[in-house]
């Protein structure tokens, strides 16, 4: 079995990649963007229809495995179409900002990050109201998905912070691997696993959750705009958090402990 690249190797892959990220002019980031948005509502509404087929033969407990397990494709259909969701794609261009030592590397970054963000929740705003139409989706399906965002709704901020923090340091972790698979196999493998155990914690991402609350404040009487906007304050900082602190930065000074010892 081949061995997988060292560290040095994967980080220099990664800022090679992040670099490309920084530079994308303004259209191609508003479409991968908006491309990312419409694409993960479809691990969204994957989730809810097999939570709700297989709750009345095997229960909740089940039923929420069986829909993280169909979740996981959404996340495969945004690394493999290389869309750019939050987070999702967030070591490489913080490798590069961080190798370049420029102000303006990072004022390149802030505008990636609000450009991408925006635009997710703008393409998946487009496609939750395409499937909230009443008959769009199985009988159902829609209260499933307001059940969801009443769960989501019901947490504590701390609770969502750290639940961010998970799912910020886990998108991250997912782009840092993705710089190791070599081969498409790999990237799907990878994706599918994180997609799952995303939704599987669950955890809170700042995009998914806050498309699953807005399905709630369309399909339900339980959630609203006030609990949208406090879930993606709470949500997209926990977001950076986890994926600065307890990834990127780590990985950063684990390669650059290696090159100072003259090991890359």
């Amino acid at each position: 079995m081949a061995q997988p690249p060292a560290p040095q190797e994967i980080y220099r892959r990664a800022e090679e990649e992040g670099e490309r990220r920084l530079a994308m002019p303004l259209l191609e980031k508003t479409s991968t963007g908006f491309i990312a948005g419409i694409t993960i509502v479809f691990g969204i509404v994957a989730f809810a229809m097999a939570e709700e087929l297989a709750r009345p033969r095997l229960g909740s407990a089940l039923a929420h495995l069986i829909g993280a397990l169909a979740f996981g494709i959404g996340v495969v259909f945004v690394v493999v179409g290389r869309s750019e969701l939050f987070t999702e794609n967030f070591f490489g261009p913080v490798a590069a900002a961080i190798g370049r030592h420029q102000r303006s590397a990072w004022i390149q970054l802030g505008r990636l990050w609000g450009v991408v963000l925006v635009l997710n929740l703008v393409g998946g705003a487009v496609m939750a109201a395409i499937f909230s139409v009443e008959g769009t989706l199985p009988t159902g399906a829609h209260h499933a998905l307001a059940e969801a965002a009443r769960e989501i709704s019901t947490k504590s901020c701390l609770a969502t912070f750290t639940r961010g923090l998970a799912a910020g340091t886990l998108l991250t972790l997912l782009s840092y691997l993705l710089h190791a698979a070599e081969s498409t196999g790999s990237r799907i493998i990878l994706a599918y696993a994180v997609g799952f155990f995303l939704a599987l914690g669950p955890f809170d991402h700042v995009v998914v959750s806050g498309l699953h609350l807005l399905f709630g404040a369309w399909l339900g009487n339980t959630v609203s705009y006030t609990d949208v906007g406090s879930n993606l304050l709470l949500a997209g900082a926990g977001n950076l958090a986890g994926g600065l602190l307890l990834m990127t930065l780590t990985h950063t000074a684990q390669v650059k402990g290696a090159r100072r010892n003259g090991n890359g």
